[in-house]
């Protein structure tokens, strides 16, 4: 649907920001779109960050898009530009004392790692969080030179910190306070599986440790010391300890936050005209039937594009799958779509393990419906698709017959 002189400004230039800013321009050739980001760099793909940690791609690699792009479908691009205020009632989005008037907008605003606040951690010049590209060049600097590294946390992003030190050839030690790898998600044997996984690559797996103490020496950590005792001495520490999300720019507007910006299957929040996407939304799924974020790249971009379709006038409904696959060390992969325990704690489970090929499979269902699954192992995709279209479908299926699912591998 196409509306003339429309204003749209999208907060946020990740990958859900920026497809809605090229879905917007595709559905409308004579509106004005307002891009921000307080970073310095036009988007790149975040999926890229750990490879280029790794020294497996090049900088230039990781950036999807420059600003010749965005030249050519006329979005006005603000590097380096913080918008901190909104004006809901006037419809003006702020960045200090300029306005950006605006019909619709979206707030993809994503999160802010949590810092570690151990004392001895502000200030350090050697304590990395891992979440935008000056986070990752940075940490690879230190990697140069480095000996001994320290991950901290059970998160994705400490596990990616601490393959990535590992890969550099650096000693790495990877500290937990549970007793596995996403433990909210994964149980007892997934868990035994991605330790294997993190052992054959030559890392220390330290579980039920928590950090005390970083020890400084001319302002760089020097050692780290856990609440049980343990010293190690490194050069380099990353800290995985989640996301806060970036809410701070709507206070006074009304629009509702719980663990994210709340919104409906529209991607609309409660306050009309204003939008969220990507990691920052707590959006509503109609087939899990619940709020919840999820920050995946895949749904970053699904967001936009329903989130372009309803600001430009359109009725569109998000009705997608999130979904994401890592490897795991050098000898694991894992994918996990749809919701798992995690999200709910009334979700029934069925699983296969095959120790002797590494493959660990679980699927969960609620309301005999299949609801989502986690696959571990190389080659233990088989079957994802139809996975998939049956959570899409809110396909039922009797308990009994649950098992029987464990074996799909038609795509």
């Amino acid at each position: 649907m196409q509306n003339s002189h429309r204003r749209y400004v999208i907060v946020g230039n990740g990958f859900a920001g920026t497809t809605c800013a090229e879905q917007l321009r595709k559905a409308d050739s004579a509106c004005s779109i307002a891009l921000f980001t307080d970073e310095p760099y036009t988007l790149y793909n975040r999926l890229a960050l750990p490879p280029l940690l790794r020294k497996q791609v090049s900088e230039q690699k990781v950036i999807i898009r420059d600003r010749a792009w965005h030249e050519k479908l006329r979005i006005d691009l603000y590097l380096e530009t913080l918008v901190d205020r909104i004006d809901a009632d006037e419809r003006v989005a702020y960045s200090g004392e300029a306005g950006y008037p605006y019909d619709a907008l979206l707030v993809a605003t994503g999160g802010r790692p949590n810092p570690c606040e151990s004392p001895g951690a502000s200030g350090a010049e050697n304590v990395f969080n891992f979440q935008y590209m000056a986070d990752t060049l940075a940490i690879s600097h230190q990697l140069e030179s480095a000996k001994t590294a320290v991950a901290v946390g059970g998160s994705f992003i400490a596990y990616e910190l601490a393959e990535a030190f590992a890969s550099r050839k650096v000693e790495t030690h990877w500290l937990l306070r549970g007793s596995r790898f996403l433990r909210r998600m994964l149980d007892e044997i997934a868990g035994e599986m991605v330790d294997d996984a993190a052992r054959a690559d030559h890392v220390h797996v330290h579980y039920g440790e928590q950090l005390r103490e970083l020890v400084r020496t001319n302002g760089e950590v020097s050692k780290v010391v856990t609440e049980s005792g343990l010293e190690i001495a490194c050069d380099c520490v990353g800290i995985g300890l989640g996301l806060t999300v970036n809410t701070e720019l709507l206070e006074g507007t009304g629009v509702e936050i719980s663990t994210g910006i709340v919104c409906d299957d529209r991607l609309e929040t409660n306050v009309k005209g204003i939008f969220a996407g990507g990691d920052a939304a707590e959006f509503f799924d109609p087939v899990a039937e619940m709020h919840y974020r999820m920050g995946t790249w895949n749904n970053a971009g699904a967001h936009g594009k329903v989130a372009a379709a309803n600001m430009a006038g359109g009725d569109e409904r998000y009705h997608d799958v999130p979904e994401y696959s890592s490897k795991l060390f050098s000898e694991q992969m894992i994918t996990q779509f749809g919701i798992s325990p995690e999200y709910r704690s009334d979700l029934e489970t069925v699983r296969k393990i095959d120790r002797e090929k590494k493959h660990y499979r679980a699927l969960f269902f609620w309301k005999n419906r299949l609801a989502g699954a986690v696959m571990i192992g190389k080659g233990n995709r088989a079957g994802k698709r139809k996975y998939v279209d049956a959570i899409k479908a809110k396909q039922e299926f009797n308990p009994g017959d649950w098992e029987s699912l464990l074996d799909w591998t038609a795509d």
